[in-house]
């Protein structure tokens, strides 16, 4: 029994590695001293990959990071989410000389502009140096650390993408100014905000004024997301709004839902399989890397072509699927179904025998494989 536990224990501890975080020490020109990282690499990260990983940074890493890390970590598992890579910045002993702004002009001066630097000059190509991030990048912060990153969208070439700013204590003039900038932004730039019922007073009345001004940009290569949380503080809200900010930001990319699969698959103009590849393609263009073909997307479009007749499409399919999926009961299965489906039962029931070989996947087994096979063998009698 004891050794029962200890089995236990090990286990636990080795499906827990691949979510712990890297330490690492910066040398800061800029700062004129060390930072502190905390880095979360995806699970199965292998450097000589050509595949690039979106970069989260998270200011206040000190107590910011693992609950993002944590989320990012459980969406990207479930592929709900792409891996990413989230690295954030440990501040407890810096953070108000870090988010400084000018009493005047209300921009980062003296250490805050320091730090301002720092973030783009030193950060980001500290961490593009070792890691294979994609330069599409995520910032989040909280209260006066949501505020500063609002200051990087001032840039000429903004060098985020996506802005998770919770219970921001706002600058004076930070609200208008956004306004302008966000109407005038060519890149696809998303924003999150987040307030609570029970967040601080000062702080959540600025909040929901600034949402009101937020919310007449109109501007197509905007997207905006506002939460207002109910039973919710200034530091539970936080729970609340990563998960949410994370579905916004990557709602293009998650997977085909049974919403998706009834309104636009099934009434697409062209084909199943030509909305998956416009599907792939568009996420690649909005964020800039590549997504990984999924096994829930792959059943999606089967399902729409057994739907529709269409088996060209199934052809198609079961020719990406073999590419991608070569080592997987997947490959079989679906070459089985299309075999299947133009009558040519006798490669079917090849194909699908060779499956047993292969590894199972999330839904297809060895039993389902069988189950095909004899569906097949009645059909040849």
């Amino acid at each position: 029994m004891k050794n029962f536990y200890v089995f236990l224990l090990i286990l636990f501890m080795s499906v827990q590695l691949p979510a712990q975080a890297i330490y690492k020490t910066i040398d800061s020109y800029k700062l004129e001293g060390t930072r502190e990282l905390k880095i979360q690499l995806p699970r199965n990260y292998n450097p000589e990959d050509k595949r690039s990983y979106p970069l989260i940074i998270v200011l206040d890493g000190d107590y910011l990071f693992e609950p993002v890390a944590g989320n990012i970590d459980y969406q990207s598992y479930w592929e709900d989410i792409p891996d990413c890579i989230v690295v954030g910045i440990n501040q407890a002993s810096s953070r108000v000389d870090d988010f400084y702004y000018d009493e005047e002009t209300y921009f980062p001066s003296h250490n805050g502009a320091a730090f301002y630097e720092f973030m783009a000059a030193e950060l980001l190509p500290f961490i593009e140096d070792q890691y294979n991030a994609s330069n599409f990048r995520i910032v989040v912060g909280h209260d006066l650390s949501a505020n500063f990153i609002n200051y990087y969208m001032f840039k000429d070439d903004p060098i985020f993408r996506a802005y998770v700013t919770l219970s921001p204590d706002f600058a004076p003039e930070m609200v208008n100014r956004l306004q302008q900038r966000m109407n005038i932004l060519t890149d696809e730039t998303f924003y999150y905000m987040a307030t609570a019922d029970a967040d601080i007073k000062a702080i959540r009345a600025s909040v929901v004024e600034a949402d009101a001004v937020i919310k007449t940009v109109e501007n197509e290569k905007f997207h905006y997301k506002f939460d207002e949380f109910k039973d919710a503080n200034h530091y539970s809200l936080v729970g609340r709004g990563i998960p949410k900010a994370l579905n916004q930001i990557f709602t293009l990319f998650k997977p085909i839902n049974a919403k998706e699969y009834k309104e636009q698959v099934l009434t697409y103009e062209g084909t199943p399989f030509e909305y998956l590849m416009k599907k792939y393609a568009d996420i690649e263009r909005f964020y800039g890397f590549e997504k990984k073909l999924i096994e829930n997307d792959v059943r999606a479009i089967a399902a729409a072509s057994n739907k529709k007749g269409d088996v060209e499409s199934l052809k198609e399919l079961s020719k990406l699927v073999n590419k991608h999926f070569s080592k997987s009961m997947l490959s079989a299965y679906y070459s089985g179904m299309y075999n299947e489906k133009i009558g040519n039962f006798k490669r079917a029931l090849q194909r699908y025998k060779s499956g047993l070989l292969l590894e199972p996947s999330q839904t297809v087994d060895k039993e389902i494989m069988l189950d095909k096979m004899y569906e097949i063998q009645e059909k040849i009698k």
